[in-house]
């Protein structure tokens, strides 16, 4: 893949590094915290960048100092920005996110200037330019618009709904998509929603599950791999990760079981560090798994 197109959110990520996550009428105390960028658009358009992609990012921020930063580390990634769309007067939207000693992470947040960018926004030449559009959570109409866009210029669309699946319509996109990432979470809600897209036959649905790896269910047959065994440090932004990851392999040749262990190793990677943005390279994704030399 020369060129992908990624669109959806970008926010500024405050992590919070806290003993346990709390329940209600609960207390926890904050370790550490530490401001950086995040939002699933720009956490995916990062990993693919340092996969060797040529990428640009579509989306939305606020005329602020959050989003000054956000332009400039995304720049510094080697990203075009010339997407990114700085709304007057609004606040770039910054999630807080809870993480406890396990990794695991609980998120508040704001939609702030994630849900202005509209599909009079989207330079629809900047589509049909891309190789692959990766869509992420965002605006039901706008995504809907930018997978139109790309089916009918033949560029094949992914797409990772998030976790908001359950409350948005998403059906349209859905269909238009070659790929579809999904928790096992967000599967059983698209399935109870009485959606028609989750039909496995027709396309790529690829299903995470954290520590136990994730499955495929691809057109001519289904596929587990267990992941790896790393240290978790914090999950927040993995499945970004890994989703660059599966994305450049399944580009490079249609392997489907390769992409799935390449996904889980750049998953295993971000997971291992702190941040929900993490700087993937081929050859640090080859040293952790023997068999995935060739990925260098």
């Amino acid at each position: 893949m020369d060129r992908c197109l990624v669109a959806g959110h970008v926010n500024w990520d405050v992590t919070l590094r806290v003993d346990t996550l709390p329940r209600a009428d609960g207390e926890a105390t904050i370790r550490t915290r530490r401001g950086s960028g995040g939002g699933s658009a720009a956490n995916v358009a990062v990993g693919l960048s340092g996969l060797g992609v040529d990428v640009s990012i579509l989306g939305s921020v606020g005329d602020d100092e959050y989003g000054a930063r956000l332009e400039r580390s995304l720049d510094d990634a080697g990203i075009d920005c010339a997407g990114l769309v700085p709304v007057s007067g609004a606040e770039t939207a910054v999630k807080y996110l809870l993480v406890d000693d396990e990794g695991a992470v609980s998120i508040l947040g704001n939609n702030g200037a994630n849900e202005a960018l509209e599909s009079a926004d989207v330079d629809p030449t900047t589509v049909r330019r891309a190789d692959h559009v990766h869509l992420t959570s965002q605006r039901p109409d706008t995504a809907r618009y930018i997978a139109d866009v790309a089916a009918e210029a033949g560029v094949s669309v992914s797409f990772d709904p998030g976790r908001r699946i359950a409350d948005r319509t998403y059906d349209e996109t859905i269909e238009r998509a070659d790929v579809l990432f999904l928790t096992g979470r967000e599967a059983e809600a698209l399935r109870g929603s009485g959606a028609g897209g989750l039909a496995f036959g027709e396309r790529i649905v690829v299903v995470t599950a954290g520590d136990d790896g994730a499955v495929v269910h691809a057109p001519d047959g289904t596929s587990h791999h267990a992941g790896y065994d790393v240290p978790t440090v914090d999950t927040s932004g993995a499945g970004d990760a890994f989703a660059a990851g599966f994305l450049t392999a399944w580009w490079d040749d249609g392997d489907c079981d390769r992409a799935l262990r390449v996904g889980n190793a750049c998953g295993a990677v971000a997971a291992a560090r702190n941040g929900a943005q993490t700087t993937l390279t081929r050859k640090r994704i080859a040293r952790l798994v023997d068999d995935l030399d060739a990925y260098e």
